[in-house]
């Protein structure tokens, strides 16, 4: 099969043959259909995550992964929904079912689990290995692999976010969300800020007037382009469109500096701040005005189990707009080169045949 493998951080990928591999006892093979591309492989790729989530090389990265069963491990029980041939998602968080974090279902935060495309071999192959229990059955007639393997991440993530956001009291009518960062996540991210938002103005910020397009047509009230201006260029449009100079949540889904800057200096009192991105390598925060203003900051990684499941059902009745860009195994470098410099609009996924 062919795999686009890390060989050297900070190199290309390298396109291999290499033997598709056998499912081990209480796995599933599964013939890769759709791969999502994340800015986190690229970042990979450069080293970002050598210290936190080592790998051992030539590795395969991917992890937002559907694709069909090719054959059921040995030990995969026979009472369980999946048979060859069936179209699933990968739930890519496989945690060690004994912490804390795995028995409250949040195995995404699980210290001693594994992260698929970042330890286990991902989806940049035509096929890969998953546990039979983190792969889902996609039932739905017509359901398409390119717009299911994005939800694992880019749909995933943002979503979770939000509900940290919601769950805060920091959302419904008189209030104003901004989700900022048009990318993969934010794109979503404006549609979950409409969907359990409970009326609050969703406002987002970019750095591209062609994201900031996305945004409208997946719902946003208000756009800003927010590159090249300083906190009060911002907040004079935001006093334009709706009469504040503050805002009461953010959904950061780039996390560089700039990102977190601007959401810190326009979160009203009491505001919360919801971060899912990770541009950067640290988080700094204006102190006083956190504390004397009682506002958060939320860390929020990946999603469980159920965040997915709901997404997967919001998918299925139609509420959920994908804006996908499909590529070739073959060009996954200049896609990952593009994802780099912020030029994809929406989300890259690699398509096999």
């Amino acid at each position: 099969m062919k795999a686009a493998r890390i060989h050297e951080f900070k190199k290309p990928l390298e396109i291999d043959e290499i033997p598709v591999p056998d499912p081990g006892p209480n796995q599933v093979l599964l013939k890769v259909s759709a791969t999502g591309m994340c800015r986190s492989d690229f970042q990979l790729l450069d080293g970002y995550f050598a210290a936190g989530l080592p790998v051992d090389l030539p590795f395969t990265p991917g992890h937002e992964v559907a694709g069909t069963i090719a054959a059921l491990g040995r030990g995969v029980p026979q009472d369980v929904d999946l048979g060859e041939g069936d179209l699933v998602i990968v739930d890519p968080n496989w945690g060690d079912g004994t912490c804390r974090q795995c028995n409250e279902g949040n195995q995404q935060l699980c210290s001693n689990g594994q992260l698929v495309g970042f330890g286990p071999n991902g989806g940049f192959a035509e096929y890969m290995l998953a546990p039979y229990d983190h792969v889902i059955a996609i039932r739905q007639a017509g359901a398409e692999a390119q717009y299911l393997a994005p939800l694992t991440d880019a749909g995933l993530t943002p979503y979770r976010g939000i509900k940290k956001l919601r769950a805060a009291g920091k959302l419904g009518p008189g209030r104003t969300l901004v989700v900022n960062g048009i990318g993969g996540l934010g794109s979503y991210g404006v549609q979950y800020a409409k969907l359990l938002g409970a009326g609050a103005t969703v406002i987002a910020f970019a750095r591209s007037d062609d994201k900031l397009a996305v945004a409208r047509d997946n719902g946003a009230d208000h756009t800003v382009n927010v590159r090249g201006k300083s906190v009060e260029d911002v907040q004079n449009e935001l006093e334009d469109l709706t009469n504040r100079r503050d805002v009461d949540a953010v959904l950061d889904c780039a996390g560089s500096p700039d990102s977190l800057g601007l959401a810190a200096a326009v979160l009203a009192t009491e505001g919360a701040l919801s971060q899912v991105g990770l541009m950067g390598t640290k988080v700094e925060l204006p102190l006083f005005p956190f504390v004397s203003g009682e506002r958060s900051y939320y860390g929020s990684f990946w999603g469980n189990h159920n965040d997915l499941q709901e997404v997967l059902a919001l998918a299925s009745q139609g509420k959920i707009k994908h804006n996908v860009v499909t590529v070739k195994l073959d060009d996954v470098n200049d896609n990952l080169e593009a994802l780099g410099r912020g030029d994809i609009v929406g989300r890259a996924v690699i398509v096999f045949d």
